[in-house]
Parts: C-alpha cells; sequence; structure tokens
C-alpha cells in the first residue's frame, strides 16, 4: 500500500504520554498519521515512528473549530487522547474534557469519519465531587450524542516510561525519607500504556465493536502496594505515611489557595481538592463491565515493566545492578 493511498488517522494529543504509543502502533498498521497537537515543532519526535512523510504533526486546538475541522478533514478514523490532570487559568476541566471533546466527535461527524476512538478514564461520574470525573462523563455523554458508534475507552492508572505516576513519587523518594500517602487504602488496577494504545488502534481500525471498555490491569493494588513495589525496584527504604483525608483536604486547600492567589505563577501541582475527592473512591474495571478481554487483549502486569525504567532511581542507577554485584562478591 502506497503513502498515498493508506488511510489517515487523526490523533489528538499524539504527542503526549498515551498518544505517542497510539501513533506509533498505527504507523505500523500502515496508516498515515496526523498527530494533531498545540505546538507542531514540540512534536517532531514522533515523525521517525513511521516511514518518510507517514507520521506528521499537525497544527490544531480543541477549542477551535476551524483548526479542529482541518485535522480531521479526510481522516477515516479520529483518536481523542486530550486529557488534563491539573487545572490553571488556561486550561480547564469543562474546556478541554468536556468542550473539546463535543467538539471532537460533533467535527468527526460532519467530516464523514468512519470510526471515533474516546480515551476518557475509570471513575467517570456526572455525580462526583471531583471536576474532572465529573467533566470525562460529560465528554462520554457528550461523544456518544455526536457520534453513538464511537468506541469509548476508560482507562485505570496508566503506566509506563514516561508516567506520571511511578515516575513522580520514584523521584520523591530519592530525595525524601518519607513518601506520604493520600488514600493508602484506595485500589488502583494499573494498566501498560502500550496496552491501552493497542486498544485504542483496534477500535480505529474497526477490530472493536462500538461502546464503553472499561480498562485495567491483571490485579488490584491498593496504593500502598503500589508505593511498597516502587520502593522494592528502586532499592529504596522509606517511611510510607498515611495523611488522612481530612488533613489532605486542608493541605490542598492551601496549594489550591496559592494559586488562585498568585494568578496561576505558582501552580498547584502537588495534590489539589479535587484529586483528594477522587482518591477517596477505588478505581477498578466495574464487575461486568467491558474491557480487554472483549478487544482480545492479555493485559501486561505492572511487575513484569516498571523495573526497566525505575532502575533510574536506584542509588548508583544504571550501574545499581554491578555494585550490587561486587558487594556480593566482597562478602
Amino acid at each position: 500500500m502506497t503513502a498515498t493511498a493508506a488511510p489517515i488517522v487523526t490523533i489528538f494529543g499524539g504527542s503526549g504520554f498515551v498518544g505517542r504509543y497510539i501513533a506509533r502502533r498505527m504507523a505500523k498498521r500502515g496508516w498515515r498519521v496526523r498527530v494533531a497537537v498545540r505546538r507542531p515543532n514540540e512534536a517532531i519526535f514522533v515523525r521517525p515512528y513511521g516511514d518518510v512523510g507517514q507520521v506528521e504533526p499537525i497544527q490544531a486546538n480543541i477549542r477551535d473549530d476551524a483548526s479542529t475541522r482541518r485535522a480531521i478533514e479526510g481522516a477515516t478514523a479520529v483518536i481523542n487522547c486530550v486529557g488534563i490532570l491539573y487545572q490553571d487559568s488556561r486550561q480547564r476541566f469543562d474546556g478541554v474534557q468536556a468542550e473539546g471533546a463535543a467538539r471532537i466527535a460533533r467535527l468527526a461527524a460532519e467530516c464523514g469519519a468512519a470510526r471515533l476512538v474516546h480515551l476518557s478514564a475509570i471513575g467517570a461520574d456526572a455525580n462526583s465531587e471531583s471536576a474532572y470525573a465529573r467533566t470525562k462523563a460529560a465528554g462520554e455523554a457528550a461523544v456518544r450524542e455526536a457520534f453513538p458508534n464511537a468506541v469509548i475507552l476508560r482507562p485505570s492508572i496508566i503506566f509506563g516510561r514516561e508516567d506520571q505516576f511511578f515516575n513522580r513519587f520514584a523521584a520523591m523518594a530519592r530525595l525524601s525519607p518519607v513518601v506520604p500517602l493520600i488514600g493508602a487504602e484506595t485500589r488502583f488496577q494499573p494498566v501498560y500504556v502500550d496496552d491501552v494504545a493497542e486498544a485504542a488502534a483496534r477500535g480505529a481500525e474497526g477490530a472493536a465493536a462500538p461502546g464503553l471498555y472499561e480498562l485495567g490491569g491483571p490485579r488490584a493494588y491498593t496504593f500502598r502496594a503500589l508505593m511498597e513495589l516502587m520502593l522494592k525496584e528502586t532499592r529504596r527504604r522509606r517511611l510510607l505515611l498515611p495523611v488522612p483525608f481530612f488533613a489532605a483536604k486542608i493541605m490542598a486547600s492551601v496549594l489550591d489557595a496559592v494559586q488562585s492567589i498568585t494568578l496561576g505563577v505558582l501552580a498547584n501541582k502537588q495534590i489539589t481538592r479535587d484529586q483528594v475527592s477522587l482518591l477517596r473512591g477505588d478505581n477498578v474495571v466495574s464487575e461486568g463491565a467491558k474491557g480487554f478481554s472483549d478487544l482480545g487483549i492479555e493485559p501486561t502486569g505492572v511487575e513484569s515493566v516498571v523495573g526497566e525504567y525505575l532502575y533510574a532511581y536506584r542509588p548508583y542507577g544504571q550501574y545499581d545492578a554491578i555494585t550490587e554485584s561486587a558487594g556480593r562478591l566482597k562478602g
């Protein structure tokens, strides 16, 4: 199949953590890939995912009809990976996760795209205390209304080399003797980023039936258990300190207030009140929900992957194994 004859997929947020894995998988399947981002010059690294000219970053802002439409026109499939974990003065949950999702779905339908894949999150709930969860649910509802045959994916917490979960806490443990745990007994079902990418690719190529899929790894863990695994992989001994929700709420309120007073100059990327609300509930696949098995995918366990990148946080980094070996020889 020649590059010009290949079908086109537009991936909004295709240079982000999950999006880049989807772009790579779609390129391997022979698709022409448009990586739709606000700043294409910062997404040049995606080009080597395919042959010359096969994967190209293009400019699009999901808050704008014209650029979003240009990115979609001519595409057979559209994948929306755009989402934010924190709000600031420019990026708000409503604008990105509800209105942005609605705009992409509406324009995908108007432009005649055959398939739409939308990445949401486990915990999306119109009645949640969390604005993050409410806007995820609003985005899903808008997608279903505009594009009824869409595939909607709800992953649990996603791990992989570039993740913002294990990497964040491993970096904290490298510097601090204490790792605070808000919601120490809250349960998660970590899912490997490349498994999520494969699910999205199957949806885009029409190998997945329309509908909602909740994606979780083979096992559920408490937050405490995941941090114990992180410490084991990084060869660190740290105190895991449970923080009561009431104390976490006070701490988050102070940090949120600092962000408001400074007009976002001092952005709160530590812990927000919204995140505290999210941590009160488990983040696992619902009983009876469609998931990886319905997509024909065997999910990857967290233990088989995290060691491949958390070694960088060990006391001697990449030389840690050599140092341990030398220590055993001395003994």
